[in-house]
């Protein structure tokens, strides 16, 4: 007998009943209409793939896998560009107290309305995709940008910032000291900051970014409905400081209120700040401390937001916690498709959801958990592709030398 321990940890909600009303004052569908709207206008704007990979499906006895493929957002290879992109629009609409109707995106990039707002410089704080989304976003709209990231932040990813014309500063620390160091300077300099984690008075930004983000959930509704599916079972999401798997999770809650599908958050272990909070099952914060040492940079976060937070805890199914080989495999396996399944290249924080589920299905010692989720033969599950080879140095190590390899005993034994 095998009596391997998992290496993934979860915990699953202890409640009764959801609380959805957050998430339907937060994601309110009149609103991710707006934002959908607006970048429908965006030149170059069209809706990422939804694939399918049933093959895949039928390996592991489920009834469809359907990969949200964000690799081909914009020019970008990242979701991220919704967010920031809608928050600076949301940013300029309310600073010139415009109407919608009004503020169309020709208006926006109009020599007018660079009149009207005068010198701005836009800022945050990074792990890369989404330092690249502002920095494109604010030269799309002709503004200064300054980025800070953390000193484990890869030169590939420094670049990719810098190409969009954003001054870029390393922070010694690691991503929550380069937010703490961003606030700090922007009250100095008078910069105007487009996070997307909140704090204490700061909360609308984020908001608006996370709103931006649900123009992918619609999307994907209309791309499974016409497959003939009015919604996944199963929505499994990566978390860095929580606000994609809240946008993703409340816009569910919103749309179908407990009716929502099972919602699962996923995490590398050295950063699973979300996971934290949620193991201690007091509805508080606890945040992880350390240099958050993972593949995955982008969802290397040890301070939950709190908005996104206040979501989740009241929505979420389960929270699991990974190490970095989930990950790797995930990666290997969109890069190596079964026959007749489409070729999908994502990143390390892209595929840890894939990662994941091939965990809670085949590894012994998760049985918990996979009873308590339902996983079964008409099981539709969603993943979000967030990235694409957006580190190719690091995607080569996994995909073509083999780092970060799985233990032999977690290895899948099927044809």
């Amino acid at each position: 007998m095998n009596n391997t321990k998992p290496d993934i940890s979860w915990v699953v909600a202890d409640r009764t009943e959801k609380d959805v009303s957050l998430s339907k004052e937060m994601f309110p569908i009149s609103r991710s209409r707006e934002a959908r709207k607006f970048h429908r206008q965006i030149p170059g704007y069209k809706m990422s793939p939804l694939r399918s990979l049933p093959n895949l499906a039928h390996l592991f006895g489920v009834g469809g896998i359907w990969v949200k493929d964000e690799s081909c957002r914009l020019e970008l290879n990242s979701f991220k560009v919704l967010g920031g992109s809608f928050a600076i629009y949301r940013f300029i609409q309310e600073r010139l107290s415009l109407p919608a109707e009004r503020l169309t995106y020709e208006y926006l990039t109009s020599s007018e309305v660079k009149e009207a707002l005068g010198e701005i410089t836009f800022a945050s704080a990074t792990d890369g995709n989404h330092g690249r989304g502002i920095a494109w976003a604010s030269k799309t709209l002709g503004f200064n940008c300054e980025i800070y990231v953390h000193s484990e932040t890869s030169q590939r990813r420094i670049d990719a910032i810098k190409n969009y014309g954003a001054n870029v500063k390393v922070i010694e620390g690691n991503y929550d000291d380069a937010v703490r160091q961003i606030v700090i300077d922007a009250e100095k300099h008078g910069w105007e900051i487009v996070s997307d984690t909140s704090w204490d008075d700061y909360t609308e930004i984020p908001a608006w970014i996370m709103q931006g983000y649900t123009t992918m959930m619609a999307e994907i509704q209309e791309q499974l409905s016409g497959q003939g599916i009015i919604k996944p079972t199963h929505v499994f999401v990566q978390a860095g400081v929580g606000a994609l798997a809240a946008a993703v999770i409340g816009y569910y809650h919103s749309l179908f209120g407990n009716d929502a599908p099972k919602c699962i958050v996923v995490e590398p272990e050295d950063a699973a700040c979300i996971y934290e909070s949620a193991r201690h099952k007091d509805g508080k914060i606890h945040n992880v401390e350390g240099d958050l040492n993972t593949i995955m940079a982008g969802l290397a976060c040890g301070e939950p937001s709190p908005i996104a937070w206040d979501i989740l805890k009241e929505t979420a199914d389960a929270f699991v916690s990974v190490p970095d080989y989930v990950a790797a495999k995930g990666m290997r396996i969109y890069a190596t498709p079964l026959k007749d399944d489409p070729f999908i290249i994502s990143g390390e924080s892209g595929a840890v959801t894939l990662g994941a589920l091939v965990a809670i299905l085949k590894e012994r010692g998760v049985e918990e958990l996979r009873d308590c989720l339902k996983i079964d033969k008409n099981s539709e599950i969603l993943f979000i592709n967030t990235e694409g080879n957006t580190d190719p140095v690091l995607f080569k190590q996994i995909i073509w030398e083999g780092s970060n390899p799985v233990p032999k005993e977690y290895w899948t034994d099927q044809d």
